[in-house]
Parts: C-alpha cells; sequence; structure tokens
C-alpha cells in the first residue's frame, strides 16, 4: 500500500460540495435574519443590526478555506494523529470547567475576540476517529460482547460522561447514539447494540429526572401551553412562529417572533424563524438538503476503498444525520427541548468550524472510493 500523500489533486463528491456549501449560506443569511432585530436595539452588540452576520460570516469564509485545504490531505494521516487529538479534547474538556458557567453549562472556553471554543463539538467527531481507528485493526472481535464490543462501549461513555458533566446531555447522548451506529455499521451484533439502546433508556430517564429544570422539560413538551409563560414559554412560540408561516412565509426579515418572543432565535430555534419567514416551503428545502447530504454520506461510506474510509464516512453523516433529526424533533414539538444546534445554520463559529472540518473528510473519503 503506497504512503499516503499530504496534499494531492482529488475529485470530490461535487453534489455533497454544493449541499454544504448552500446550507452554510443559507445558515449565514437566515442568522442575519433572526438576529439583526435584538442586536440592532441591544447596546452589548452596539446598536449594529450586522453584528451576528459579520462575526458569522469570517467563520464561514475561515472554515470553508479549512475545508478546502483538509479536502486535499489524505484522511488515513488521520491514524496517525488520533491519539494526540485524544489527549487535546479531554484536556479541552477538562479545562471548560474553569470557565465560568453560561447559562449554568460549562460549554465554551473564551478564545478573546475570536469568540468562544465549544470542546463537545470537538468530541463528537474525535470519538467517530477513535473507534473507526480500533475497528478496523481489529476485525471481526467487535462481536465479542467482552472484551472488545465493551472496551468500544467504555471509550464512548467515557468521551459523554466527560461532555455530560458540562451540564450537556444533548451533546453526550448525540456521542451515544452516533458510537453505537458506528459499532453496528463496523460488524457488531444486532442484539449487543438493541441491548444497549434498551439499557439507555432507563439511564436517559434517570438524567433527565436528576435535574429539575430538565424533568419539567420533559414533562412540559406533552403539553406546552400548560406552561406557556414559563418552561413551555420557548415551545409555545416556535409553535406560533412555524404557525404564522403557513405555506409560503411571511417573507424574509418579516419575523415577529424574532422580536423578542423567541430568545435567542439565532440559535438553536433557528429553524422556527425559518419557518415563520419561509414557511412550509422553506423547512422542506431545508430537510431535503439535509436528506440528500446524508444519501451522499452513505454512497460514500459504501463506496469507501477500505473499512477505515467506511466507518469515518458513517461516523461524520451519523453526527450531522443525528444533530439535524432532534434539532428539528425539537423545533416542531416532536420531543422535549434540548440544546443541539442545526449543523450549518445555527450561530456558532466552533461548530460550524468542526462540521466543516468533518465535511472535509468526508469529501477526501469521496475522492478516493470507488467509482
Amino acid at each position: 500500500m503506497s504512503k499516503p500523500k499530504l496534499l494531492q489533486k482529488v475529485e470530490v463528491d461535487f453534489v455533497l460540495f454544493a449541499t454544504v456549501l448552500l446550507l452554510v449560506a443559507i445558515g449565514v443569511i437566515m442568522i442575519y435574519s433572526a438576529s439583526s432585530y435584538s442586536a440592532l436595539n441591544s447596546s452589548m452588540y452596539n446598536y449594529d443590526d450586522m453584528f451576528f452576520l459579520k462575526k458569522q460570516g469570517v467563520w464561514a469564509i475561515g472554515s470553508i478555506i479549512i475545508l478546502l485545504i483538509i479536502e486535499k490531505i489524505d484522511y488515513h494521516l488521520l491514524k496517525k494523529v488520533t491519539s494526540k487529538l485524544v489527549v487535546v479534547t479531554v484536556i479541552l474538556l477538562l479545562v471548560v470547567l474553569a470557565f465560568p458557567p453560561i447559562n449554568g453549562a460549562y460549554r465554551w472556553i473564551r478564545i478573546g475576540p475570536f469568540g468562544n471554543l465549544q470542546p463537545s463539538e470537538i468530541a463528537k467527531y474525535v470519538i467517530v476517529l477513535v473507534l473507526a481507528k480500533a475497528i478496523e485493526k481489529n476485525g471481526d472481535k467487535i462481536k465479542k460482547f467482552i472484551p472488545n464490543f465493551v472496551a468500544y462501549l467504555l471509550i464512548a461513555m467515557f468521551f459523554a460522561g466527560l461532555v455530560y458533566i458540562e451540564k450537556n446531555l444533548s451533546i453526550a447522548t448525540v456521542i451515544m447514539v452516533v458510537s453505537l451506529i458506528v459499532m453496528f455499521v463496523g460488524g457488531a451484533k444486532l442484539r449487543h447494540i438493541v441491548s444497549i439502546f434498551v439499557a439507555m433508556i432507563p439511564a436517559g430517564l434517570f438524567f433527565i429526572t436528576a435535574e429539575s429544570y430538565r424533568y419539567k422539560r420533559f414533562m412540559t413538551f406533552r403539553n406546552p401551553w400548560k406552561d406557556s409563560q414559563g418552561v413551555g414559554y420557548q415551545l409555545c412560540q416556535s409553535l406560533l412562529a412555524l404557525g404564522s408561516g403557513g405555506l409560503k412565509g411571511l417573507g424574509f426579515g418579516q419575523s415577529r417572533q424574532k422580536c423578542y418572543y423567541i430568545p435567542e432565535p439565532y440559535n438553536d430555534f433557528i429553524f422556527s424563524i425559518i419557518g415563520e419567514e419561509l414557511g412550509l416551503i422553506g423547512c422542506i428545502f431545508i430537510i431535503i438538503l439535509f436528506i440528500v447530504l446524508i444519501q451522499r454520506g452513505i454512497k460514500i461510506a459504501m463506496n469507501a476503498k477500505d473499512t477505515y474510509g467506511m466507518l469515518l464516512a458513517v461516523g461524520i453523516t451519523s453526527v450531522i444525520a443525528v444533530q439535524a433529526i432532534i434539532n428539528i424533533a425539537v423545533v416542531t414539538g416532536s420531543m422535549p427541548v434540548t440544546g443541539v444546534p442545526l449543523p450549518f445554520i445555527s450561530y456558532g463559529g466552533s461548530s460550524l468550524l468542526f462540521n466543516l472540518i468533518a465535511m472535509g473528510i468526508l469529501l477526501n473519503i469521496s475522492s478516493q472510493g470507488n467509482k
């Protein structure tokens, strides 16, 4: 086998590349629309309606440039740096606890004028790298519940546990779900996967009831209108936004719910602003883009030239898919409110950066796949 080259000329999956760029562009535009009112009327943002647009725009341009570099680097080189990435990620997940909490959660490391770094965004991809490398190395040994399957499961639980300590149960859940998907595709027995999913149900209920605010959210989502001015407020406003949009929407920039009704509408609940301004048609278009992205990711995994590439493609695609499904389900009231951003669209520089780095890796896998 030839040694991996650092930089190489590649022919990538153009449909995936175009879909990702379109999602990023829509995200930057909708962040401006969703944030302009609150930014214009706040001294915190210097009364600048383009405050969030400028920050997200800079992150988007920088992240796309990095994507274009990453997609030319042989993904096999990731094996050599996986151990170092694990060490750095664990350190960052611990360092974040030293910073003051924001809204009760320890999720961000302040990095001056560049914004905040969210270590959990790195962790959800690093676990994919770890599992892909280990499963490829050990082959069919994953079929044995002890020690291999349990060992992989403990690694995933370790990362999920560190993220949970930061009061981020949602991303911890994403890590566990994505890990089980990668393990299943990697050859784990279905009964082992099902048994863990079944065990996660009581564990999830325990973690939900461990914090009073989580329990209130869990109980309220069934009928948010019972406490529309309390715990159910955010979900009720989201549903009002989606309902107001109708089929075609109120028009770009015409959202009423972004005017201090939905707290921070440019973050996790930006999909409801899309529904209000662009209507059901806009929402369906966004969902179709994610379906296309997932389909291309699956195709890249199926055509990957080796097990490592296949597992990386599955893991990266699963991270985006699971987050998109959870976010849209939360915004539409299909599951309890939880803090999972909509990939490529919700405001957040570090989230966008690491998602686009992952897309760069996925594009490189596509360039080396079986045509």
